[in-house]
């Protein structure tokens, strides 16, 4: 496959070429084109594509992304990882559960809307709403059981599966739990 070429700018890689944007936005639904809320699958855009850093590295670490830092050096896909560490707390927990579900097939994207770490699709978006919501906890992490409630209830009210990928930081093993809601 191609390798793509984005710019770090802050927080996000911002891939400039409209072409390549739109080519690696359907090769995946990588990103999120500029100024188009939700594009339809294979509707044509020419817009500028910003990928968040998990992403970013993700792409980066398969070959497929080439990112150029703000003074125009190319950094590797290891400096890539190291800033997104310093710049998100939760990137050592997050980034392995993304590749992960990645890895299985699945379409993962920001869960901040439903205040979680990822929404998931078997699909991709507009082409089905995402079935499942997942929040990333260290394995020694304690659960609030309040917590664990509220998200199965916002989870339950939009019509989503929760899962719980518990991950173990040394080894970066990840255990799913799904929680759903039954009627007694």
């Amino acid at each position: 496959m191609k390798r793509f070429h984005g710019l770090l700018v802050g927080l996000r890689v911002v891939i400039l070429n409209p072409r390549e944007a739109y080519e690696l936005y359907n090769s995946g639904f990588y990103g999120k084109p500029l100024g188009i809320p939700k594009p339809k699958p294979g509707e044509r855009f020419e817009a500028p594509l910003e990928l968040d850093l998990v992403e970013a590295c993700y792409l980066a670490e398969k070959g497929l992304l080439e990112v150029e830092d703000p003074e125009g050096r190319l950094i590797s896909a290891e400096e890539l990882a190291r800033r997104a560490e310093e710049a998100m707390p939760r990137f050592r927990m997050l980034y392995p559960v993304y590749r992960d579900l990645r890895e299985a097939g699945l379409v993962v994207r920001s869960g901040m809307k439903f205040g979680s770490d990822f929404s998931v699709y078997t699909k991709g978006p507009g082409l089905e709403h995402a079935p499942y919501l997942v929040q990333v906890i260290g394995y020694r992490e304690e659960i609030n059981p309040l917590d664990l409630v509220r998200a199965g209830r916002l989870s339950h009210s939009v019509r989503k599966r929760l899962l719980i990928a518990a991950i173990d930081e040394e080894t970066n093993r990840i255990t799913y739990i799904m929680l759903k809601w039954s009627k007694p």
